[in-house]
């Protein structure tokens, strides 16, 4: 039922047109040259002035069953860098690009299927309720589009975004972060001559940092720095340092107790130095936390769950609901009321210059969101 080569055509041409983040204009405009036949009502929101984009989220409404609740669908517009002038090349049924770029799978395979679907569903007169298409900008740079999308052009109760590696699996549950970002700082002094008179900051930020546990935590929570900078000089003991990092967490608690541990280090190395050197102003630091998403969590009975699994086993397949580490449009969604499940396209090696995808594994995406299409009308009929 799925047109292998109509769907080859349509990735090829998505993903040679250039959508890093921020410059999502020209893609946005294709999806809608692309899906015009459907007469779709068309909605740019006004996203795009608060994330710095060319153009907005991207809203399309197809036109169904008006008895059926509408079925949302997801994906991101935005690739990361190296992803202008990708030139894809395509051998033993394998996409790759030249070797100087990413691909762009991610998530423009996303995009790809969902239009193959859709031309599958017209094609065969297959009945559907509406379906509301969401195309996301600045997904790579902190989920911004999502963040700014507005909510009130959504009125689907649930759907499904495509943006992960498994095409045997669903994602229902995913971690709540926080960004942390800190500021510590000494005095400077002359590193020959008078190293007595300074504050290393850089020494201190270590002493905190070497007190914390990095990497995986337990089972649902993990932690990383990814960021120490100090500007200066080596003659020259550095006065500021800058740390910033990550906490992750399926718990809430969790969350709290790991970002608060990583305050209390750094504030436990200062107030020790300060005891010992008799000092009241010097060293200090000041923190900054960010709320980056809200974790999610979906019952493994969810009707959005069921659906997959019936449209799975339709297919003679089977979809396993699972957890996984990342964050994606999908967090935003559902801490706006809007639960979306999380389903693969086969991706991998994504956010590096060997990226690939399988075009079996497209056409098994498709396959599967034309079945839930399908599947959806069905059961709400």
């Amino acid at each position: 039922m799925i047109n292998r080569e109509r769907l080859a055509e349509t990735f090829t041409t998505l993903v040679m047109i250039d959508s890093i983040s921020r410059q999502e204009a020209r893609i946005s405009e294709a999806i809608c040259r692309m899906l015009a036949p459907w007469d779709p009502e068309i909605q740019v929101d006004g996203a795009g002035s608060k994330t710095g984009s060319d153009t907005g989220n991207l809203i399309m409404r197809i036109a169904g069953d008006e008895n059926i609740p509408p079925l949302m669908l997801n994906a991101h517009m935005d690739t990361v860098e190296p992803g202008k002038g990708v030139v894809p090349e395509f051998s033993d049924g394998v996409f790759t690009s030249r070797g100087d770029t990413i691909l762009g799978a991610d998530d423009k395979s996303a995009i790809a299927i969902i239009i193959e679907s859709l031309k599958v569903i017209e094609e065969n007169g297959l009945p559907h309720g509406p379906i509301e298409l969401v195309f996301t900008i600045c997904e790579e740079i902190g989920l911004l589009g999502a963040k700014n999308l507005d909510f009130d052009l959504i009125t689907a109760p649930f759907g499904y975004a495509l943006d992960t590696s498994d095409t045997d699996a669903i994602i229902t549950r995913a971690p709540a972060a926080n960004q942390f970002e800190i500021n510590l700082y000494g005095k400077d002094a002359h590193a020959g001559a008078d190293p007595e008179r300074g504050i290393n900051a850089i020494l201190l930020a270590s002493q905190a940092i070497a007190r914390l546990s990095l990497g995986r935590i337990d089972e649902e929570t993990t932690c990383n720095i990814g960021v120490v900078e100090a500007l200066g000089a080596t003659n020259i003991v550095p006065r500021h340092v800058l740390v910033k990092g990550e906490v992750r967490s399926h718990d809430e608690g969790k969350l709290k107790r790991v970002t608060d541990t990583i305050i209390s280090a750094f504030a436990d190395v200062v107030n020790d130095y300060r005891s010992r050197q008799g000092l009241d102003d010097l060293p200090r630091f000041d923190v900054s936390i960010h709320k980056e998403f809200a974790s999610t969590q979906i019952p493994d009975n969810a009707p959005l769950v069921s659906l997959v699994q019936q449209a799975a086993e339709g297919l003679g397949r089977t979809i396993a609901p699972k957890r996984t580490g990342g964050g994606s449009d999908a967090n935003i969604f559902f801490e706006n009321g809007v639960a979306a499940g999380v389903l693969g396209t086969g991706m991998t090696d994504i956010h590096s210059t060997r990226e690939s995808i399988r075009l079996d594994d497209m056409v098994k995406g498709a396959e599967l969101l034309v079945e839930i299409i399908k599947k959806h009308g069905e059961n709400a009929g």
